[in-house]
């Protein structure tokens, strides 16, 4: 018998999304176990964290590694030291084997290089290994987050904390579905980290017109010189920058790269930028190139005037000193974001930003110690 999955598209149950899999294991097998063995035991349910369907990105691709009917349940510290394991054994006994037709059964794949479980065919008998974690909510934020995020189950983030919370894990934790709460501290702490408090919003923008205010006039200093390809890589690089500052307008967290452009599309200012952006890639020559750009940074600037967040700024481009080509000076968005940053905290700070605005290393970013450590040097 072989384990569903893409290498055998015949072994397939119809796709079903993720999230859609977890609410189906929670109210059809996990809630009725826990209503039987532990009766009015207080308890939250969520599919949270890392994952492709916690973002709305999963497809039949997805199952073939790290995807299936899988949860948390988060209890209260002290139930949790309690109770989490006999639960955890209970759910490996008594759940059944599958979830509309996907198995609730995990299998790793026992290779150092590729630490990662796979679906496989439930057991005849004996208990499955599954996907239904147990927490306490200090403890989870802690690991996700950081120690310091222990405290966010009950107090706000300071606006240090939040320029060392990579967009990524922000959106993982607000996102995804949750399924109940009977102890309401998972709905406050969402509601928590929705979106950042106004002060850290307005430095974190300034940060990313800064960025784009770095490199703007570099394509066209190595298109005259002849550099074609660093020409395209700039723009590309600038792109992006552009595409992340239209999450923070729209006030949207931004993904990491795999599913950038797939939520970019997803805002209401995309249809504005988009175009602009794709043929500014497409460009075939310094002129086109230089157009495109400039109808996309237009447009941000357009944006930007909509917040009302600052006086109105002219959104129109302009000779970068007395060089021929055309840029923002998108420096002017930074400076004037900046003047209305009061926070202490906040507005001596260099415009750096938060860790994900100078730093795109999965392997940094996964470490909340480390960055946290580098936010504060930077300080």
């Amino acid at each position: 018998m072989t384990a569903p999955g893409p290498a055998d598209p015949s072994a397939d149950p119809p796709f079903v999304p993720g999230l859609d899999l977890a609410r189906a294991l929670y109210e059809e097998a996990v809630r009725p176990l826990l209503d039987r063995a532990h009766p009015g035991l207080r308890h939250a349910a969520a599919r949270i964290g890392p994952g492709s369907e916690v973002l709305g990105f999963d497809s039949a691709r997805s199952a073939d590694h790290d995807w299936g009917p899988r949860l948390q349940l988060f209890l209260d510290p002290a139930d949790a030291r309690r109770h989490g394991p006999a639960i955890r054994a209970l759910l490996a006994e008594r759940l059944p084997g599958r979830v509309r037709g996907w198995s609730t059964h995990y299998r790793a794949t026992g290779d150092p290089d590729d630490p990662v479980s796979h679906l496989a065919p439930p057991p005849a008998d004996g208990p499955v290994d599954h996907r239904v974690t147990v927490h306490d909510l200090p403890g989870w934020l802690a690991e996700h987050f950081g120690p310091p995020a222990a405290a966010w189950a009950d107090t706000d983030p300071g606006p240090v904390d939040w320029l060392a919370l990579p967009q990524q894990r922000l959106a993982e934790f607000t996102g995804g579905v949750l399924l109940h709460d009977g102890l309401g501290t998972l709905t406050a702490a969402r509601e928590r980290l929705r979106w950042y408090p106004d002060q850290v919003w307005r430095h974190l923008l300034a940060c990313q017109w800064q960025r784009i205010a770095q490199e703007e006039a570099f394509v066209g200093r190595c298109a005259e010189a002849g550099d074609e390809l660093g020409a395209a890589l700039l723009t590309a690089r600038l792109v992006r920058d552009l595409m992340r500052l239209a999450f923070l307008t729209a006030r949207r967290y931004a993904p990491y790269g795999k599913w950038l452009g797939s939520a970019f599309a997803r805002l209401d200012t995309a249809p504005a930028l988009a175009p602009a952006l794709r043929a500014a890639l497409a460009a075939p020559d310094r002129a086109a190139r230089e157009r495109h750009l400039c109808a996309a940074y237009e447009a941000a600037a357009r944006a930007h005037n909509a917040l009302g967040l600052t006086e109105p700024l002219d959104p129109a481009c302009r000779r970068y000193h007395d060089r021929p080509y055309l840029v923002l000076r998108a420096d002017r968005f930074a400076r004037a974001l900046q003047r209305t940053v009061t926070a202490p905290e906040l507005r001596d700070r260099p415009l750096t930003g938060a860790v994900d605005q100078w730093a795109d290393s999965t392997d940094l970013l996964a470490h909340p110690q480390a960055v946290r450590a580098a936010v504060d040097a930077l300080g």
